[in-house]
């Protein structure tokens, strides 16, 4: 299994995260772009469901994530496409509505080819330390390991 996601705190506003994925670049974009892949291993911890999956992969194209899980309030992942690299990279900026919407995180997302898979490279860069420092202390390095991992599985077989 891939070893699990590292994350550097940089300065006082972003933060990147890495992680190995043992599939091929054009693969692990997809599964990032295409709205049935990312309902499938976009979930986070155990009893998370994304009912709503809308993905419009373009510049200028938009996103939006519903979760919910029993005895949890819900939450949405809404955002816009900046600018995308089939197999390369994508740029969005992403808000969660909890309900009500945080500050924008700009996030650009690198693919590239690493031994016998693919080294993802996300950068995010936030308004300021406070908006960080409040996503960080929601679990959300474990959720997105949680989801990885399901991504792992997912790649493993034929798409």
């Amino acid at each position: 299994m891939p070893a699990p996601l590292k994350l550097v705190l940089d300065g006082e506003t972003d933060l990147t995260i890495t992680r190995h994925f043992a599939a091929p670049p054009d693969l692990v974009y997809r599964a990032h772009t295409e709205a049935a892949l990312v309902q499938k291993w976009a979930l986070g911890p155990p009893g998370w469901r994304m009912p709503v999956c809308e993905i419009d992969a373009r510049p200028g194209g938009g996103f939006r994530y519903v979760y919910e899980a029993d005895g949890q309030p819900g939450f949405a992942i809404v955002g816009e496409f900046v600018s995308l690299e089939p197999g390369a990279r994508i740029v969005h900026v992403e808000r969660m509505l909890m309900p009500d919407p945080t500050p924008d995180n700009r996030v650009e997302t690198l693919f590239a080819a690493d031994g016998d898979g693919t080294r993802m490279t996300m950068r995010m860069h936030l308004p300021d330390a406070a908006t960080r420092k409040a996503m960080l202390e929601t679990g959300m390095t474990e959720g997105m390991e949680l989801s990885y991992q399901a991504l792992d599985r997912l790649v493993a077989t034929p798409l």
